[in-house]
């Protein structure tokens, strides 16, 4: 029904069918059925509405990998989408692709005078399987932006690389952290970019079994204002413990 009205509907009613759309392919359900694939990448094809087109990128970048060379294709031609936030869609949909060959597509657009743009072409390139895009994440390790700088950490962790420890331990500092993240968050905000960028260091720790973060991560576990954040810490020191078990 989404397809449908995305491809036939009015104007104003294409762009909310298309992200009710994406937000469905979290179901395991929805991705399962495999008449969707093909039909998302002919509705992304035919769509010039930038709204659209942002929306179905990221359905795209919801189906199970590896995507089709279809999809692959489309999504790389909207890496040149004059609209930011599609052309940001496309990115992380390829990010999720599966396809090792595509970081070489990617690491060019690091070169972005767009932080958010560099930000996101990071990410994408630590989920992709492949180490080609190594040197351009332990570039982005010196970064004039924070954000930038720790995508990159995470992004070599999750390549078991310890390169962005130095980063890591800074993404593992609240004080730190507070002064680096420029959103203000008002009290009793459900959204907690801090505590969002703790986590991810965290786990990055643990993905690394980084025992010299031990004492660290003890820390945070105890003191930190973040109930979430004591959490994930507890569960990186389990992961540490087990670890050096085995």
């Amino acid at each position: 029904d989404y397809l449908t009205e995305i491809r036939t509907g009015g104007l104003n009613r294409r762009w909310p069918a298309a992200y009710e759309l994406s937000r469905q392919m979290g179901d395991p359900a929805v991705r399962s059925d495999r008449s969707l694939g093909p039909a998302l990448e002919e509705a992304f094809d035919e769509s010039v509405d930038p709204k659209v087109r942002q929306y179905l990128a990221l359905a795209l970048g919801r189906l199970d990998p590896p995507l089709s060379a279809r999809a692959v294709a489309s999504l790389t031609k909207a890496l040149d989408d004059p609209n930011d936030e599609a052309r940001l869609a496309a990115i992380w949909a390829l990010g999720s692709s599966g396809h090792p060959a595509v970081a070489e597509r990617l690491r060019p657009l690091y070169g972005s005078q767009d932080a958010g743009i560099r930000k996101m072409v990071v990410y994408a390139l630590g989920a992709l399987p492949g180490d080609t895009q190594i040197p351009t994440l332990r570039t982005a390790l010196e970064d004039a932006e924070a954000d930038v700088r720790w995508n990159a950490a995470v992004a070599l962790a999750r390549h078991a690389s310890a390169d962005g420890l130095s980063v890591i331990r800074q993404m593992l500092d609240r004080p730190y952290v507070e002064g680096a993240v420029r959103r203000d968050i008002g009290v009793g905000a459900d959204i907690d970019p801090v505590s969002d960028v703790m986590i991810s260091g965290v786990r990055a720790a643990a993905s690394l079994r980084e025992v010299s973060l031990k004492a660290t991560l003890e820390g945070l576990s105890r003191e930190d204002r973040s109930l979430k954040v004591r959490q994930a810490a507890l569960d990186a020191l389990k992961h540490l413990e087990a670890s050096v078990s085995n």
